[in-house]
């Protein structure tokens, strides 16, 4: 998104955001979680607008390191329910195609 600020404390909101936590905005207000863009590499973008300024900001979301891809294969292996190891039970993965995606980060976590 062109128009989208970068933030320089990803990080810090991104564990805010994982915990399902509000997330205080740089101008007053709380950041709004608008939608989730993936990415190609398995990342994904979270536009977030502040409620009170309207400013948007674009934060990067990782992908999935191999220790939460490891995981996510031996859930789907043992038959368990498939979670976002970053979010926690409360996120299901999802597929879609022949991916596992959470819907609230966008990072694709295994094959099926």
């Amino acid at each position: 998104m062109a128009n989208a600020v970068q933030l320089d404390n990803e990080k810090q909101l991104l564990k805010q955001y994982y915990a399902g936590q509000q997330i205080e905005s740089p101008n007053g207000g709380f950041l709004i979680r608008l939608g989730i863009r993936p990415r190609e590499d398995g990342a994904a973008t979270a536009i977030f607008e502040c409620s009170v300024s309207w400013i948007r900001y674009a934060v990067v979301i990782r992908k999935a390191t191999r220790t939460e891809r490891k995981k996510v294969k031996d859930a789907l292996t043992a038959g368990e329910d498939l979670v976002c190891p970053r979010h926690g039970p409360s996120a299901r993965l999802v597929r879609k195609g022949k991916e596992l995606v959470c819907r609230d980060c966008g990072v694709v976590y295994g094959k099926v």
